[in-house]
């Protein structure tokens, strides 16, 4: 009987196991030649790897079509869109809107298949516009607007897609057609302030001499290659069947999007989620984001004292403080990166946080001391995202929570007036702040943790003695790269022979955030600290870092540069003028411009652009200022008053301008005036003693003995190791023959600084009798 057990050699129809693997081996080697052939058709030159171009997000939706549906539908889908029935969602059935803030009345209608608006123009008077681009869906949708010159215009008017309604958008308080908000002007300028993030391969072409836009795209809306670069390789890669495709770098891609690092995949969103200036179009070069912009510090009108978001500032500043961050958390591990949804809805259970904290840790009454459910719902204490991410409403309707992910501090909000999630979010604003701590410190205890924002608070204030703490902060290496660095940009309001060492120290760090902070703060550095410390920041392979080395080597004579260092330092000159006339259509840009020229010594390029930095935005002080010291310059004292009076009336706290408007007024011996401006100064600039002591020598030009006696007193117990101080108090002392205040001033610093030369000196000639 023939067994029915078949060999592991024998197949079913009878065949060898052999036979069949030798057949298949004859047919691979027929087929090799054709297929190292087809190979060879698809491989990529050299040529077309220095040359990628984009391809359209229609061509990724042949092989990518699960991600494409996540895609289609989300907020970069719908980003921008040709203005059409299908997309605009405003209501144009001749509807009438007034402005609640200043009565303008505007209409919305439709003429045949154009959506038009009839409301104030640039002159003042109502006109009819036609819109021709929708952007964003959801929670609002706004509309633009051409222009001359290639202008896209965002009307201040926007229609709120839950309420079905128009609603007028903030600023609220825009001083007419002038006003560089309103929205015919810059501040609502669709080219500069909006497009390069709504678009795909944005191409802002600004001409800085015709003042004209040419503005091009690829896609109109955020499509793949937004995030993942030029495809055109990637393409021809993936048309190649797979058994043919050659080994290439990245599947052909030209960005890294897969296995990237924490870091270098915040990176990849940071340019359009981050307050920030672009040196350039976006070039997708994501190994290092200050290559391609500058993002803003925790300064004073973005951040709250403590780094809490205020304005609008687009995530990035805020997460990087946050301890998510440092401990590598990424985009991706809370959203889709392609439909941009949360995993989980954090505004109804805490599940996407519990993928990584511990739930009986931290999900229980025991954590959070708050019922789980109120009114049929989650509550507001229970969910984590409402005590570490209390957001507010932006644009009018548009909640954006803070992503740096804080632990609620009410009493920092008792010291500096912060905001804490416990009197927001609507839970206990009905309460007064004290029974808020009371609570907070009952349940969790009393003592707290030193936070940087005190700090920061004092010295936005100018407080006296706050140096010191700036520079501990900024060598912190535990602290967040942003806090170290707005450190040490705090450090221009206390100036201090020892804040030398703190900048030298940040350009050797690896953080390029504090290279460039450390360059933009040190002001007039010496010449050799500009030779030996800056000068190699020529070869910075950051570009916003070699763009700030050069604009402070401007300011060496060039014959003292080294002979190395000239074509690079002509170099980075040129890179500089490049990045800023980029961004031209921009005051500060301009303003910068000017700082280059007035280095250069071109005196009348530099008043040009100040001029017209002034011209695009009148409330840019900067340009004011600047302006005001080169028309000084040039003797027109009359014109450098009135900006300098512009900007201390509007702006009271800038002390420095006061400071500048009291030299002025000295120089012209008006010393009554300049006395008042240098007093205002002085009282705010506290860690600059030169400050009052101009204000002691208007007195003494206006012959008023004692107050100035009284001023140069404060001037040297404010800085004793200033001698020139002490030898004015004691020659008018002397001169008076007021013997015993002059022994004691003389003693009093002595006391202070016991090897001061001046005071030693006199004290000795008073006790020998000398003269």
């Amino acid at each position: 009987m023939k067994s029915s057990k078949r060999s592991f050699t024998e197949t079913e129809s009878g065949h060898g196991a052999w036979e069949v693997i030798a057949i298949i081996a004859a047919c691979l080697a027929l087929l090799s030649p054709f297929l190292y052939q087809y190979r060879q058709t698809f491989k990529i030159s050299p040529q077309d790897q220095s040359q990628p171009y984009f391809s359209g997000t229609e061509s990724c939706r042949e092989c990518h079509d699960d991600i494409y549906k996540k895609w289609h539908g989300s907020d970069h889908d719908k980003a921008m869109a040709i203005a059409t029935e299908a997309n605009v969602l405003g209501d144009f059935d001749n509807v009438a809107f007034t402005d609640p803030y200043n009565g303008i009345k505007s209409r919305f209608f439709k003429d045949g298949s154009n959506f038009k608006v009839e409301t104030e123009g640039p002159d003042g008077t109502n006109g009819i516009f036609t819109i021709t681009h929708t952007f964003g869906y959801y929670p609002l949708q706004q509309y633009l607007v051409p222009f001359p010159g290639g202008r896209l215009q965002c009307l201040s008017i926007a229609w709120d897609v839950e309420k079905k309604a128009w609603y007028r958008l903030p600023p609220y308080d825009v001083d007419g057609p002038k006003d560089w908000l309103h929205w015919t002007n810059g501040g609502q300028n669709w080219n500069s302030m909006c497009a390069e993030c709504h678009s795909t391969q944005l191409k802002k072409n600004y001409d800085l001499e015709t003042n004209e836009y040419s503005t091009t795209w690829f896609e109109i809306n955020v499509g793949c290659e937004a995030c993942h670069g030029p495809s055109s390789h990637h393409v021809k890669w993936a048309k190649v069947p797979p058994i043919a495709r050659r080994d290439i770098e990245n599947f052909g891609l030209t960005v890294e999007s897969s296995y990237l690092s924490p870091k270098k995949q915040i990176a990849l969103c940071a340019p359009c989620h981050s307050r920030r200036y672009q040196l350039g179009d976006n070039n997708h070069d994501t190994d290092e984001i200050l290559n391609l912009l500058v993002p803003s510090l925790l300064n004073e009108a973005l951040y709250h004292p403590d780094g809490q978001i205020k304005e609008e500032v687009y995530v990035y500043g805020s997460y990087t403080q946050s301890k998510m961050y440092h401990r590598d958390v990424r985009c991706s591990d809370c959203h889709d990166v392609h439909s941009l949804k949360t995993f989980s809805d954090s505004s109804k259970g805490n599940e996407l946080c519990l993928s990584c904290h511990r739930a009986s840790d931290y999900d229980g009454e025991q954590h959070h001391f708050h019922k789980k459910m109120h009114q049929g719902k989650p509550s507001n204490g229970y969910l984590c995202v409402k005590c570490h991410m209390p957001g507010q409403l932006y644009m009018g309707i548009d909640y954006r929570p803070d992503h740096s992910l804080r632990v609620p501090r009410p009493d920092l909000s008792k010291k500096l007036g912060t905001p804490n999630s416990c009197s927001s979010n609507g839970c206990h604003s009905d309460k007064p702040l004290d029974w808020v701590v009371e609570s907070y410190n009952k349940w969790y205890g009393v003592k707290s943790k030193p936070h940087y924002g005190e700090i920061f608070a004092a010295a936005r204030s100018h407080e006296e003695g706050q140096g010191a703490n700036l520079r501990m902060l900024a060598s912190d290496n535990l602290l967040p790269e942003i806090v170290r660095s707005t450190a040490l940009s705090l450090l221009r309001n206390y100036p201090d022979p020892e804040n030398s060492a703190s900048y030298v120290s940040a350009l050797a760090s690896d953080a390029a955030l504090l290279r460039h902070t450390a360059l933009v703060t040190m002001d007039q550095p010496t010449v050799e600290t500009s030779l030996k410390h800056i000068a190699p920041k020529l070869y910075d392979h950051v570009k916003a870092v070699r763009l700030e080395a050069a604009l402070k080597l401007a300011a060496v004579p060039q014959e003292m540069v080294h002979q190395n260092d000239r074509l690079a330092l002509q170099e980075a000159i040129e890179e500089y003028r490049a990045a800023m006339k980029y961004n031209s259509d921009f005051a500060p840009q301009r303003y910068n411009l000017g700082n280059l020229a007035r280095i250069e010594g071109n005196s009348d390029e530099a008043v040009q652009y100040y001029q017209q930095a002034i011209e695009i935005d009148d409330q840019f002080y900067p340009a004011k200022v600047n302006l005001a010291m080169q028309y000084n310059l040039i003797g027109r004292n009359k014109e450098a008053e009135q900006l300098l009076r512009e900007v201390v009336d509007l702006n009271p706290r800038l002390y420095e301008v006061s400071y500048s408007l009291g030299l002025l007024l000295a120089e012209e011996r008006r010393y009554e005036e300049a006395a008042k401006y240098l007093g205002i100064a002085a009282d705010g600039m506290v860690g600059y003693s030169r400050v009052r002591y101009n204000q002691a020598l208007a007195y003494l030009k206006l012959q008023k003995w004692q107050k100035g006696a009284e001023t140069l007193e404060k001037a040297i117990l404010q800085e004793p190791t200033v001698e020139e101080y002490f030898i004015t108090l004691a020659e008018l002392y002397l001169n008076f023959k007021m013997y015993d205040q002059a022994r004691a001033l003389a003693e009093t610093v002595i006391d202070l600084v016991p090897k001061h030369s001046a005071a030693n000196k006199l004290l000795h000639e008073m006790k020998t009798g000398q003269n």
